[in-house]
């Protein structure tokens, strides 16, 4: 009796420890959620004064270019959103600087890392150009990029 009575608390701990746990995992999760939620929402409202204060930068080096800034939700590149505002211009000559802007911002969705970092070789349609910012947010990563001056100037 007493060792059915020890097996059946041994089997009811061991189920009641794996609902504790899967509760807390959708209580991360959630949480997880809710915060990308909040981050997309926080994007959405400042994008716009995001891409002025880059044009207003780049005015002031006189350098013209495209700007991208996008929120990547969570911990690993699943989805984004994104502007872009070309500043002063979109191409120059035989240079595309949104194709390199968005080469720069493919690169740190890939690695979580500034473009340009060295981290790993290359993969095609990426580069290697310097100049792009990512930062970890609350949510997930926020990412800047400028294309149209020196890698200093577009990281600036």
């Amino acid at each position: 009796m007493q060792k059915t009575l020890f097996i059946a608390v041994v089997i009811f701990f061991g189920i009641f420890q794996k609902t504790q746990a899967q509760n807390f995992s959708a209580r991360i999760n959630e949480t997880k959620n809710k915060e990308s939620k909040l981050g997309e929402r926080i994007f959405i409202e400042h994008a716009d004064t995001c891409l002025s204060v880059i044009e207003l930068s780049a005015q002031n080096m006189s350098i013209k270019g495209v700007a991208i800034i996008a929120f990547i939700p969570g911990d690993t590149t699943l989805s984004w959103i994104s502007k872009m505002k070309v500043i002063g211009a979109l191409t120059v000559g035989n240079v595309n600087y949104l194709a390199i802007a968005g080469s720069k911002a493919s690169e740190m969705a890939s690695t979580l890392k500034n473009s340009g970092s060295g981290v790993r070789v290359p993969m095609a349609g990426e580069f290697g150009y310097k100049g792009g910012v990512i930062k970890k947010v609350s949510g997930g990563y926020i990412l800047a990029v400028f294309s149209g001056g020196t890698a200093e100037q577009d990281a600036e």
